[in-house]
């Protein structure tokens, strides 16, 4: 209980803080993130847009409570952060011992990949979250004797909710088959209350029919849940390649949010021995989760490189699997001998120092000084709301999402293309092109590229001092 307590202390700390100084400039999806969620109406529900709803509707209330910021765009990822980190930590602990799965998670969530999706604000951590959620509602069902018929309802409405995330439909058909195949499932679930069974297939039913209704009225909706907006059949290997690329390599070729490494090598060898360990019980149910969920990972990656970090879910499974195996090996080799359980204590110590401690580094670090990586970030939201209070702000990228700010600050921010006529303005990120106007002011960013962010003017003035 003390390491959990620890752990779950600093893992708050961490998710409250750690976007403050690490990561602070927002990727172009997160601001299409951001403007998709501002401009959410309240009849979203009924006219098909319901991909990723929960997420954008977290993302809304928190921009419309605390203003445009970066911070603000990434709160609900790091609120989603939170409990997929306690739904990670529970699992993990339903299916090993207590030692075992302490130090799993504390591999797992205070990893590069984790921190990353806790600190992006897109609904990418749903593809996570939901899957997490669910495998640990299904070990509370089949690891009862007498399982609560609660838990079977909260199975079928999180299942409900996750089909409206892309590709969590194939995460369905993969828990029903998986469910059908398996020996023991078929058991539980023949041994489950009729009443309550028939409950959770209806809640599930009525998901799939909301499902069919807003693809009639937005047929789109299914390649967005389905495949991605992108998505072309002969870019399936390129993607495939894309996205695994981060976990393989330790310097990153091109450009990409994912820091690489993207899996630490220590924390690879770890999962690479629990893969071999569930070879000799491959047929248990959770041995073969976690191999079958790397085959998940593949099919959904080809679909879009960035839900490579799906890889977060079997990678914990399989670490925690190779701790078991090593700690079994170890204690094998001594069972009458309490002395070398206390002296596996330094190393140990040791280990997860030089596995955990690297990996904040890295995740800090490299999202500020790996050219790469940061070029991929925009900082100009900081910049602005560090050096404009009142002014108007012109604007040629990105209009929707700054226009944003209107409602939270005195800003007043216009299209490129509008003519203005006043004694002052900035210009974001290009240059104005007006003789009625003279350049004051640049505002830069610590960026080695592409550093100067705003523009400031002021309308020129005659020689008998008044404005052209």
């Amino acid at each position: 209980m003390i390491g959990y307590v620890v752990l779950m202390a600093a893992f708050v700390a961490l998710m409250f803080t750690l976007p403050l100084f690490a990561q602070d400039g927002l990727s172009e999806t997160e601001m299409e993130s951001a403007t998709s969620s501002y401009h959410l109406s309240i009849d979203a529900p009924f006219n098909g847009s319901l991909v990723d709803l929960p997420y954008k509707v977290l993302q809304k209330i928190s921009i419309m409570i605390f203003g445009l910021s970066a911070y603000t765009i990434k709160l609900p990822s790091i609120i989603i952060g939170l409990l997929l980190g306690v739904f990670l930590i529970l699992l993990l602990n339903r299916w090993f011992k207590n030692n075992v799965s302490l130090l799993a998670s504390c591999l797992v969530v205070l990893s590069t990949p984790f921190l990353f999706l806790a600190g992006s604000g897109t609904p990418l951590i749903m593809l996570v979250f939901w899957p997490t959620l669910l495998l640990w509602l299904g070990s509370k069902i089949q690891g009862e004797k007498r399982p609560k018929p609660m838990y079977s309802f909260l199975f079928a409405i999180a299942l409900a909710l996750a089909i409206f995330t892309p590709y969590m439909l194939y995460f369905a058909a993969f828990c029903i088959v998986f469910v059908l195949v398996q020996p023991h499932l078929r058991f539980v679930l023949k041994s489950l209350p009729k009443l309550p069974l028939v409950i959770t297939g209806v809640i599930i039913m009525a998901g799939a029919v909301a499902l069919v209704v807003n693809a009639i009225n937005r047929p789109e909706i299914i390649k967005e849940l389905l495949l991605s907006s992108s998505f072309e059949p002969q870019n399936f290997f390129s993607n495939l390649i894309a996205g695994l690329k981060p976990v393989f390599q330790w310097f990153g070729e091109s450009n990409t949010i994912f820091l690489a490494p993207l899996i630490g090598l220590p924390v690879l060898a770890l999962a690479l021995v629990g893969l071999f360990s569930t070879t000799k019980g491959f047929f248990a149910s959770r041995n073969s989760i976690a191999s079958l969920l790397i085959v998940f990972m593949i099919i959904i990656t080809g679909l879009n490189p960035s839900a490579a970090v799906f890889l977060i879910l079997p990678l914990s499974i399989l670490t925690a699997h190779g701790l078991k195996y090593l700690l079994e090996k170890w204690y094998g080799l001594f069972p009458e001998n309490p002395y070398a359980r206390i002296a596996a204590l330094l190393p140990l110590t040791i280990l997860f120092a030089l596995i955990i401690i690297p990996g904040l580094l890295q995740y800090i670090y490299g999202y500020h000084y790996n050219s790469k990586v940061a070029s991929q970030f925009d900082y100009s939201l900081d910049i602005v709301h560090k050096n404009l209070s009142d002014e108007t702000l012109i604007v040629e990228n990105n209009y929707d999402f700054y226009k944003i700010l209107e409602d939270s600050t005195s800003i007043k921010v216009v299209d490129s293309k509008e003519n203005v006529d006043l004694p002052s303005v900035a210009v974001l990120q290009s240059q104005l092109d007006s003789e009625s106007y003279a350049l004051s002011r640049i505002i830069t960013s610590p960026m080695k590229e592409k550093s100067d962010i705003i523009y400031l003017y002021t309308v020129k003035e005659n020689s008998n001092g008044t404005d052209l």
